[in-house]
Order: structure tokens, then sequence, then C-alpha cells
């Protein structure tokens, strides 16, 4: 009756299926978000500097000599 009597078009009331919570986390996040109005934002691409190799290291090397634990899988 109170579902009834408070779902208006202005304020309408949604039920949530839980039997599986993280489906329904996701299904009312991806709800929530499909309300809010969305327009594509124009941006130019972005141009990245080469990487700089001062300071690097060989990931081998640095490894060298250290315990690890075995790998099963």
């Amino acid at each position: 009756m109170m579902l009834k009597a408070t779902d208006t078009k202005w304020a309408p009331w949604y039920i949530l299926r839980s039997d599986d919570k993280k489906r329904a986390r996701l299904n009312c996040i991806r709800h929530i978000l499909s309300l809010i109005p969305y327009k594509k934002v124009p941006h130019e691409k972005v141009k990245l500097p080469k990487r700089s190799m001062k300071g690097a290291y060989d990931d081998q090397v640095t490894l060298q000599g250290r315990k690890f634990v075995p790998e099963k899988y």
C-alpha cells in the first residue's frame, strides 16, 4: 500500500532484486548512473613526451639472491 500511495512520476520507487548481493549492487549503481544526464566532452588528444631512461634499473639484477615463494600454480 505504501509503494502504491507514494510512487509518483517525479519521485518513483524502484525495486531491486537482491538474492545475489554482488549483482544487486552492480545493477543498482548502473541504474543510478543511467539516470544522470551525460554528454560527451570534447577533448584534445594528449601527446606524451618520450620516456626518460634516467635512473633506469634492471629488474633481474635487483632480484638476484632474493627469496621467492615457490610457484605451484
